[in-house]
């Protein structure tokens, strides 16, 4: 679903997981590291990418068929989390197209940050990592707000940050809790197909402004805006 030209935007925002960065290739990993110290059989790549966006709760309880309430289950998310932040970014890579897109805001003396539910310790690990990042104009994490995503508080700080109006941003996620807060803070939202996806929630179902099946297409419209 294509939009028409819009005008030039303030700032350029992005969810991390599933719509800047790939990081899903570690997290099997990690998981599959945890299934095997607990004497378990391993799981496939596509189980571990489907539940990425959702976070570590969402990987233990996935990976060992548990609920939060499981008497293992604080335990081996934090462990969990130690086996990640001991292997964050060895695979990790921008999605294809990124890197382009990214070139055309810079291009255009856009600043591009992230706003995401991943915990400030991890994320900051992560683009520690990733020397193609190190522009990033903002970092918001859950740590930094009292209220996440959904939530537009997390993109209203963003904006407070860089001292913008959020009706002037941009805001591109995997996932409808990215729209819905984007949608909230009165941005203008960009649905991602290429991310972390969960089968009965398609992207054209979020009422996003625009809906890219792939990087390359994300790059290809930021091209054709009239202030790139």
């Amino acid at each position: 679903m294509l939009a028409d030209a819009i005008a030039k935007p303030s700032a350029l925002l992005f969810d991390l997981d599933g719509t800047l960065l790939d990081t899903a290739p570690d997290f099997h990993v990690v998981v599959n590291r945890l299934l095997a110290e607990e004497g378990r059989d391993e799981r496939d790549y596509a189980f571990v990418r489907a539940q990425v966006s959702n976070g570590s709760q969402a990987l233990v309880c996935s990976a060992f068929d548990i609920t939060p309430d499981a008497a293992d289950f604080s335990r081996l998310r934090a462990r969990l989390l130690d086996l990640y932040l001991q292997h964050v970014s060895v695979y990790t890579c921008l999605f294809d197209g990124l890197e382009d897109v990214l070139g055309l805001a810079r291009a255009a003396s856009i600043p591009w940050g992230i706003v995401t539910n991943k915990p400030r310790l991890y994320s900051e690990a992560l683009l520690a990592r990733q020397p193609d990042l190190q522009d990033c104009a903002v970092l918001v994490c859950p740590d930094d707000v009292s209220r996440r995503k959904p939530h537009p508080e997390p993109l209203y700080k963003a904006c407070e940050t860089l001292a913008i109006d959020p009706s002037t941003a941009i805001y591109v996620g995997d996932h409808l809790r990215d729209i819905e807060s984007g949608k909230a803070a009165g941005m203008f939202t960009i649905g991602v197909e290429y991310g972390y996806l969960e089968e009965t929630s398609p992207a054209t179902s979020w009422g996003a402004d625009l809906v890219v099946a792939t990087g390359p297409e994300l790059a290809s419209w930021f091209r054709h805006q009239p202030w790139t």
